[in-house]
């Protein structure tokens, strides 16, 4: 059986690492899309989503309403939402 290479994180594993999803269009404009994730001091990996152009006044953030024990299981959470469910936490944030 051939073994798994170590995947070694760059940097503090607890820094949040941000990634561009697909935007939404939500009334009739296209909202970009980052997903911020990071390893707590407890093992656990966390989440938040990021709407808007990032560092702008217009930028919202949820709560951290990911989690889960591996980074794989929190990116199917993510893989699991829909347009509407992504649109809908935009609107509860304006």
């Amino acid at each position: 059986m051939p073994a798994q290479p170590a995947r070694h994180p760059v940097g503090d594993a607890r820094e949040a690492v941000v990634h561009d999803l697909t935007p939404i269009r939500f009334d009739g404009q296209l909202i970009a899309i980052r997903l911020s994730v990071h390893r707590a001091e407890d093992g656990i990996w966390r989440g938040r989503i990021l709407f808007g152009a990032e560092d702008t006044e217009h930028e919202r953030a949820t709560a951290e309403i990911f989690c889960a024990t591996s980074e794989q299981d929190l990116w199917q959470s993510v893989r699991d939402l829909r347009d509407h469910h992504l649109r809908d936490l935009y609107r509860s944030l304006l």
